[in-house]
């Protein structure tokens, strides 16, 4: 479109609104992410919340092993800081990732 054309037009609110979800189109374009993306992004979501779960299943085995009289306490109790450890690590990750994307 021509600098003529827009100076006669300036406030038509259909160009208005059709230039700007032009732009929307275009921003959502090169901002879009790929298939890779949101692979490393599952991967990561799953390390957050593995690697708490598993080291606290070690640790409590290891202090089990080490202390006698108690068969899977420590087991159970750090197997569930782990679960609730890595629930909030991937609350935290999502929460970080929208706001990226805004």
């Amino acid at each position: 479109m021509t600098n003529e054309n827009r100076s006669r037009f300036p406030e038509d609110p259909l160009r208005q609104a059709v230039e700007r979800q032009s732009q929307r189109l275009r921003r959502a374009e090169r901002e879009r992410r790929g298939v890779l993306a949101y692979t490393v992004f599952l991967g990561t979501l799953g390390l957050v919340f593995v690697l708490p779960v598993v080291g606290g299943a070690y640790l409590g085995r290891w202090i089990d092993e080490a202390l006698p009289g108690y068969s899977i306490r420590w087991t159970l109790s750090f197997l569930s800081l782990g679960i609730v450890v890595g629930a909030f690590n991937v609350y935290f990750l999502f929460r970080d990732s929208a706001d990226g994307e805004r």
